[in-house]
């Protein structure tokens, strides 16, 4: 069977954990993101009970992934996605309350563990980048911002390009 060529909805992910460690940057591609420390944040998928939550992974940090669950910052251990940010394939989409931006392909972050759908999302907070996760379901971002789950009505949304 020859090897699909299309890039699924949700992106070509690398698969980590706490055991794993944190691929190079050949693999991880540039971070988009900073967290509040300054330090290079990236796009992932935590796996969590029946649901898969876009996150932050921050590799300085540990554990380095960082999801937000009912309001607060909770350290991920087991299994979780980075997607690498591709910007020859992937754009950042101006978007606000929740709303997926007219003709554009949002990347599949993830779904709740109801099945509604999440996406990667990055919201501007104190002029710092922060990923997140967005769904139409949502009022706007939920990102992580000093330890706490913020939610940022005006962000933006990660697409794949036109």
């Amino acid at each position: 069977m020859p090897a699909p060529t299309a890039t699924p909805a949700s992106g070509r992910r690398i698969p980590l954990s706490a055991a794993v460690p944190f691929p190079p940057e050949q693999y991880s591609l540039r971070p988009p993101c900073l967290d509040v420390n300054g330090s290079p944040a990236y796009l992932g998928t935590a796996y969590i009970n029946h649901g898969a939550y876009p996150c932050k992974i921050v590799p300085s940090q540990n554990p380095a992934c960082r999801v937000a669950m009912n309001g607060q910052e909770i350290g991920h251990v087991t299994r979780y996605d980075l997607l690498p940010f591709d910007p020859a394939k992937m754009e950042l989409v101006r978007a606000s309350n929740g709303q997926i931006p007219r003709g554009r392909r949002p990347i599949h972050g993830g779904h709740e563990e109801d099945g509604r759908i999440l996406y990667h999302a990055i919201a501007t907070i104190a002029n710092l980048r922060i990923a997140g996760k967005t769904g139409e379901h949502l009022s706007g971002a939920c990102v992580l911002y000093s330890g706490r789950e913020c939610i940022v009505a005006d962000y933006d949304i990660v697409c794949w390009r036109t």
